[in-house]
């Protein structure tokens, strides 16, 4: 069936504003300030520090960088220097993956696989087996994460980023034409990529730690060094253990992740909701942690058919819609929030939005409805001259810095992901589109 009008024209819209991104990409480069890039460099994670042990004389401490964040958000470059990061690059893996299968056109393909080449640098150092974290030093409340511990918050992203890429690589002609692109034409053998996949989930089982929850539920730990609690880690290494039982028909991967899964369905609030963390403290409630946890429900749904997993989402999704927007129709950063915040809306939190409404606008159409009106605004208000986007909405202003982790890397893969989907169910021929061929919009500048 043919998509309506609105959807064709956002369509081209959006096919125009990743054109003009990832020129402005080519020419900006790979690396760049952070949101964490206050507290990143000596002062800063020095401040924070003192924050979690003495509040009173820590909130002076952390008071220029607030202040800063709130009015002057450029200001982060002093407290910090341009860094890559893995995520990112995950993220922009998957992007020009999703743009090779909109428009079929090697070269994008060809990109993809750059950013891959790239995640294999920047893996994690004194780990057998390839896992990913933060390139700073990550305090928090619970003390300091050093730059290079892996995270199970990020290595499923690295996962899907090498899966997706394999797919693709699987499926196309090793003699094609090359494009001209970086890398020659070369694409790497598929099983050379899988080998990396085999590595990042025995990494993910074996370097990650359960510890029960309940008779069918165990938390896992965040990294290879904690405790446990947080939801949304839990939800993360059951996607991505889930996906990987199936890649290499191997039960006892699903067995661990169906322990994660009744995690996080037990930790499920009754009003529907998620908490960051079932830790007493970490108690709050906000937009991307909770599409974290709804887009992991969702891939194990598809996968699985898991009836309790699509009775959580039925919760949670009503619950989404009814608390974690705002009165523009745009997410609202936190519906139970921990702190004062100095911001109205987040790139991310939009990018997130996206993703999770794409995975599951087919169970749940209220949430199609909300997936236009979210890419409508962004196409309005979000995209800058030079085609980067808006990294926040502030209480006065924008923070107009780009940022690779917060979130350009998120949101271009989201755009790239509806243009892939609109593509498919289309099912229109190929070579109506041609990303990075298609002139900037006036209507975007």
């Amino acid at each position: 069936m043919p998509l309506p009008h609105p959807e064709k024209s956002l369509f081209s819209a959006v096919s125009a504003a990743l054109a003009n991104f990832a020129r402005w990409l080519e020419a900006y480069g790979e690396t760049s300030w952070d949101h964490q890039s206050y507290y990143a460099g000596g002062y800063g994670g020095w401040a924070k520090s003192l924050y979690y042990r003495n509040k009173p004389l820590g909130t002076l401490a952390v008071a220029p960088m607030i202040f800063s964040e709130a009015f002057l958000p450029a200001g982060r470059r002093l407290f910090h220097k341009r860094i890559r990061f893995p995520i990112a690059d995950a993220h922009y893996a998957m992007g020009y993956a999703f743009l090779h299968r909109a428009s079929g056109e090697r070269r994008h393909l060809e990109r993809a696989v750059h950013f891959l080449e790239e995640l294999k640098k920047s893996r994690c150092p004194g780990f057998h087996e390839y896992c990913w974290g933060y390139p700073f030093d990550w305090v928090t409340r619970n003390g300091v994460m050093k730059q290079g511990t892996p995270l199970i918050t990020s290595t499923p992203y690295m996962y899907e980023a090498f899966l997706q890429v394999h797919q693709l690589i699987s499926i196309t002609p090793s003699d094609g034409d090359g494009g001209g692109a970086r890398g020659g034409g070369m694409l790497p053998e598929p099983e050379k990529l899988k080998e990396v996949l085999a590595s990042i989930v025995r990494h993910a089982c074996t370097d990650i730690k359960d510890f029960p929850a309940s008779e069918r539920a165990s938390s896992c730990s965040y990294n290879p060094y904690d405790k446990g609690g947080v939801v949304n880690a839990s939800a993360y290494r059951a996607g991505m253990l889930t996906s990987a039982s199936r890649v290499f028909g191997n039960d006892d991967y699903w067995k661990i992740a169906e322990r994660n899964l009744w995690f996080v369905l037990e930790s499920q609030n009754p009003d529907g909701s998620w908490p960051y963390a079932k830790d007493g403290v970490r108690d709050f409630v906000d937009h991307f942690h909770t599409c974290f946890v709804m887009k992991a429900l969702a891939k194990i749904h598809t996968l699985t058919g898991h009836k309790p997993t699509l009775a959580a989402l039925e919760r949670g999704v009503k619950y989404y819609l009814a608390n974690l927007f705002a009165d523009d129709g745009l997410p609202r950063p936190f519906a139970v929030a921990p702190r004062l915040t100095v911001y109205k809306c987040e790139l991310y939190d939009c990018a997130e939005c996206i993703n999770l409404c794409l995975l599951l606008r087919d169970r749940f159409p209220a949430l199609g409805e909300k997936l236009e009106a979210v890419v409508a605004g962004i196409l309005r208000d979000w995209i800058k001259p030079d085609g980067s986007f808006r990294s926040r909405r502030l209480l006065l202003g924008w923070d107009n810095v780009p940022m690779h982790r917060w979130a350009q890397s998120q949101m271009f893969r989201a755009l790239a992901f509806y243009l892939s989907e609109t593509k498919r169910l289309e099912k229109s021929p190929l070579h109506e589109l041609s990303i990075g061929t298609l002139q900037p919009s006036a209507s975007l500048a």
